[in-house]
């Protein structure tokens, strides 16, 4: 019969690889997004600088009205293939030192006027002595904002979210707790997948917590996931 220091190895092994499992996984959709937005893209000018031209010569209404929504749309495709190749090829960090408390508080001003439309509560929570890292700003500005517009996202109207950082056993974290329905197991497997949304279609790639990874791990950091035991999702930094 196995020992509890055995299937403390074990689980620990198991846990080791699933995480090798998934960073394998998203690199491979990297080089997969790479390429596929390159090709995409070169029909794409064609189509949008077709549509452009014959806007600027076609005097009809409605068909002014067709050629402008074609290019719109060509746009929008444009947008988001720039979002895909952003994850598959982002650029290196630029890092430099910032105070994490002022810009989580910041931050959390600036999210107010979302959360006042659906009525759910956003709070800093925990210490508030000055926390020092080092980190490129406008990248981790992308990735917690993802985390937090996937939890209002979560919530739908109503509920809370609190954010919170520190230091424990030499490492730095912030993490995002909702109160919301909290994460499916066949959810969890794919939550940092690219391309994959558990919401309805037509809410675009389903990129932002996988660009969210690539740049909390291209910061030599990692993202853990949980259900909280009371109810909601724990994200932690």
């Amino acid at each position: 019969m196995p020992t509890a220091d055995q299937l403390a190895r074990l689980a620990q092994l198991e846990a080791d690889f699933q995480r090798t499992l998934e960073v394998e996984k998203l690199e491979a959709m990297a080089e997969f997004a790479a390429g596929a937005g390159h090709e995409i893209n070169n029909p794409l000018t064609v189509i949008s600088g077709r549509a452009q031209l014959l806007l600027r010569e076609e005097a009809d209404a409605e068909r002014r009205h067709a050629l402008a929504l074609i290019s719109a749309q060509a746009m929008r495709v444009y947008e988001m293939i720039a979002d895909m190749m952003l994850y598959a090829r982002p650029p290196r960090p630029e890092p430099r030192t910032i105070e994490l408390i002022g810009w989580i508080d910041e931050l959390v001003a600036a999210f107010l006027p979302r959360c006042a439309q659906q009525e759910t509560a956003l709070v800093r929570v925990g210490e508030s002595e000055a926390i020092r890292i080092d980190a490129d700003p406008a990248q981790l500005n992308v990735a917690v904002r993802a985390m937090l517009q996937n939890s209002l996202e979560a919530l739908g109207s109503g509920g809370r979210i609190e954010i919170s950082a520190g230091r424990q056993n030499n490492e730095t974290f912030l993490r995002i707790r909702d109160d919301g329905p909290g994460i499916k197991p066949d959810e969890r497997r794919h939550l940092f997948d690219p391309f994959y949304s558990a919401r309805q279609a037509g809410r675009g790639l389903g990129l932002g917590l996988s660009k969210a990874w690539r740049i909390v791990t291209n910061h030599g950091g990692r993202i853990e996931v949980e259900n909280r035991p009371e109810g909601g999702a724990l994200f932690t930094v």
